[in-house]
């Protein structure tokens, strides 16, 4: 019901931002030929139509948009390619034409309501120095029920198999949400003794024992039954789609929860786009806008993916209790034996706390002191964990030595 509901709300509403922009084009054509001079009221129209026409959720993923990267001295450029997919997932890479082979590195992305496209800036950052895929997960309202489940241990697959198809010395790093199930996928390959375990795991702001120091995200996941989460937050994706039939938690309710925390940041981003548009500070409109771009473009989660994240990692915290179990298999951390470990967190982070992410450390009693590094980067919260200046200068060095000194060449 709340799908539907959703679908027809966003289908009247597309007349109303059909409306304003052609108010928005009529205003503009005023401007055009007011001889330099424009009124400040049909400035303000303008901007303020521009607000609602983009005042709406988008269900595509955006473009990656990385053409080229710099390598040393030398522009390259970067095409994406297809390596593997299945119905929930691509293994994507950045492939570019270098003299010297650099590192493989699959960055795994978050299924957590955005699309990978969100860690771009990461990407484009280690793209200098590393040869890098990611998992570039699909919309659940596009994926047809005849797919199958898709749930936590189906997720550990992917990661698996993607660092098969990698093979050995290749590197994993995780942002956020994925730490949990990229750690579970390394003590796996271990207790397999997988030939393709990563040589280094870096785990970036991730709720590994969301036990300590609890956020409003932990608390809002330990205040109900799973059952309230089951009947308030699953929906049926409506049958004019291709996943028509699917259970999913809506990525609109996902981004409506983000938004519900940190409503007067998102209210006063919005108050300055209107600003900087009605004064013709286009550089600074841009800004706002490519984030809001982003940000809106929304995923939906398969329901079973969501449901069991929630009581595994929130709720019964299994993997730091020693409990969680993959395909019916106790997972062992500390068979991790060859897999160097990185822990990322940031001092200011609201959705995942300092320590839930170096917790791994003391999951992993098989790595040797040698393998194993924390960094606490000051000044940043979530997001600037894994994008921004402060990722870029001070963190990925961090990251990108780690990878270099397990690297085998």
């Amino acid at each position: 019901m709340i799908y539907s509901s959703y679908q027809a709300q966003t289908d009247m509403m597309d007349a109303l931002r059909g409306w304003a922009q052609l108010s928005g084009q009529m205003f503009g054509t005023i401007a055009r030929f007011s001889n330099g001079y424009t009124p400040d009221f049909v400035n303000q129209m303008i901007a303020g139509a521009e607000l609602v026409s983009r005042a709406h959720l988008t269900h595509t993923r955006p473009d990656y948009a990385i053409d080229s990267v710099l390598v040393g001295n030398e522009t390259v450029p970067v095409t994406e390619r297809v390596v593997k997919s299945t119905p929930f997932g691509t293994l994507l890479n950045f492939h570019k034409d270098v003299a010297l082979p650099q590192p493989k590195v699959l960055v795994v992305a978050p299924l957590s309501g955005h699309f990978a496209t969100l860690l771009r800036g990461t990407v484009k950052t280690m793209l200098s120095d590393h040869d890098v895929y990611i998992t570039d997960w699909h919309n659940g309202r596009d994926i047809p029920v005849s797919a199958g489940r898709f749930g936590f241990d189906e997720y550990v697959d992917h990661i698996i198999d993607f660092l098969e198809t990698l093979g050995p010395n290749s590197h994993v790093l995780a942002v956020c949400q994925p730490c949990v199930q990229v750690l579970v996928a390394a003590s796996i390959m271990a207790q397999h003794k997988n030939p393709a375990q990563p040589a280094s795991m870096t785990l970036m702001a991730g709720p590994v024992d969301t036990r300590i120091n609890p956020t409003k995200v932990n608390e809002l996941a330990m205040s109900k039954p799973m059952s309230w989460f089951e009947q308030n937050l699953i929906s049926t994706v409506p049958f004019r789609l291709k996943g028509a039939g699917r259970r999913v938690y809506p990525g609109f309710v996902q981004v409506s929860a983000f938004l519900a925390m940190n409503m007067e940041r998102h209210v006063k981003a919005h108050q300055d786009l209107f600003v900087h548009l009605t004064n013709g500070e286009t550089d600074k409109a841009e800004i706002i806008k490519t984030f809001y771009d982003e940000y809106f473009a929304v995923l939906d989660l398969p329901a079973e993916f969501y449901l069991e994240t929630v009581q595994y990692v929130f709720q019964d915290a299994l993997l730091p209790r020693g409990e969680l179990t993959w395909h019916g298999e106790k997972v062992r951390p500390a068979a991790i034996k060859k897999t160097a470990l990185l822990t990322v967190e940031g001092e200011r982070d609201d959705i995942c706390a300092l320590g839930q992410t170096v917790a791994a450390h003391d999951l992993c009693k098989g790595l040797r002191p040698y393998l194993k590094r924390h960094h606490m980067q000051a000044g940043v919260g979530h997001y600037g964990v894994f994008s921004g200046r402060k990722w870029e200068s001070q963190i990925y060095p961090i990251v990108r030595n780690m990878i270099l000194a397990n690297n085998a060449h």
